[in-house]
Formats: C-alpha cells, sequence, structure tokens
C-alpha cells in the first residue's frame, strides 16, 4: 500500500492535537505583568507537550521517508502511536488544573512512555516489513536514544513520587535529548545518493 495516506492522516492528527492544546492557553484575566506571569505554568506544560509532538511529528517524518510501502501491520502501528499521542492534550491539560500535583505528572509521564513504546512499535513494524538490513534499519543504526528513553520516562515517573518537579526536570531532559539534531536519516541519504567511485 502506498504510504501518502498515512501520512497526511498522521498530519492532520497531530496538527489537531497541536491545535487542541493550544486552546488550553488563556489570555491573562487582566492586562498586567502579574496576569501573565500567573499563565507561565499553562505556557510551560504546552511548550514541553508541543516539542513532544514536534519530536514525534519529525521523527515520523524521516522514517516514514525511508519507508517505500506500508502493510496492514504499519497502519495498525501507527494508529497505535496517534492514540497515544493524542492524549497529550488531556494529559497536559490536567498537569495545569493540578497544579505539579503528583498524580498528573505520573500520568504525564506514563503518556510519554507509552507514546515512546508506540513508536518503537511502529518502528519496528517498518523495519520488519523491510527486512533486517533495510534503509531504515541501516539508517537508525543503535538507535540509542529510542532505547533510552523509555527507560528515562521510568526514571521521570519514579522521581515524581519523591517530587512532582523532578518528574518534570527527567522528561524535559528527554525532550532537550532529542531537539539535538538527529541526521542520522539524512546522512544515511546522503551517503545512498552519492554515486560509486
Amino acid at each position: 500500500m502506498n504510504k501518502n495516506r498515512l501520512e497526511a492522516f498522521s498530519d492532520g492528527v497531530l496538527a489537531i492535537i497541536i491545535t487542541i492544546m493550544v486552546l488550553e492557553l488563556h489570555v491573562p484575566a487582566e492586562p498586567s505583568w502579574s496576569a501573565l506571569l500567573d499563565e507561565l505554568p499553562t505556557f510551560f506544560s504546552y511548550l514541553l507537550s508541543f516539542i513532544y509532538v514536534g519530536i514525534y511529528w519529525n521523527n515520523h517524518h524521516h522514517m516514514l521517508h525511508l519507508a517505500g510501502r506500508v502493510n496492514g501491520g504499519v497502519l495498525w502501528a501507527n494508529l497505535h502511536l496517534l492514540f497515544w499521542l493524542s492524549l497529550f492534550p488531556f494529559t497536559t491539560r490536567w498537569l495545569n488544573t493540578a497544579g505539579l500535583a503528583e498524580v498528573p505528572v505520573l500520568v504525564y509521564g506514563l503518556n510519554l512512555l507509552l507514546a515512546a513504546v508506540a513508536f518503537y512499535l511502529l518502528k519496528s513494524a517498518l523495519i520488519g516489513q523491510q527486512g533486517r538490513n533495510g534503509p531504515l534499519d541501516v539508517a537508525l543504526g543503535r538507535d540509542w536514544k529510542g532505547k533510552g528513553s523509555p527507560f528515562l520516562y521510568i526514571l521521570g515517573m519514579g522521581l515524581s513520587l519523591v517530587n512532582p518537579v523532578l518528574g518534570l526536570v527527567v522528561y524535559s531532559g528527554v525532550a532537550a535529548i532529542w531537539l539535538l539534531p538527529d541526521r542520522r536519516v539524512e546522512r544515511f541519504l546522503t551517503r545512498t545518493a552519492e554515486p560509486n567511485g
């Protein structure tokens, strides 16, 4: 099956997720700096979730660029990922309204963990379709960020039981790791495009 419909559908869902999250940002109650400062926690949780959605969109784009075609297993794995990403507005809102309480921070981390697992399953489905040593498998290599992130989310969830702020620090750290430019797919494409000399 052609991958274009999967890409278009995924892009649309991710755009809706971001739209829903931004609707949670409210105009300050009064025209003052203190009223604006009162909205900063909501803005920062939105920013963190926006960054995560952006990370998933970016990596999803790279993976699908290397996928020639998709099959039913890939379609279901993609829907599984989109399900967990679609919960970001809910867990982000709960984080905001609860004021950094333990359970919402823990559930936010669980949402991040389950999205990471779903992304891994999608990646595995794509590699399974192409076979080992296919373009995606070769391009991603060991994928230490993909394999290490779930453990960091579990660490953040554990730390959130000690202090919710510590959990958010770990979740933010994982986002920072993924924000570092990851050029594996681009390097692979450059290498494969070079003429043999």
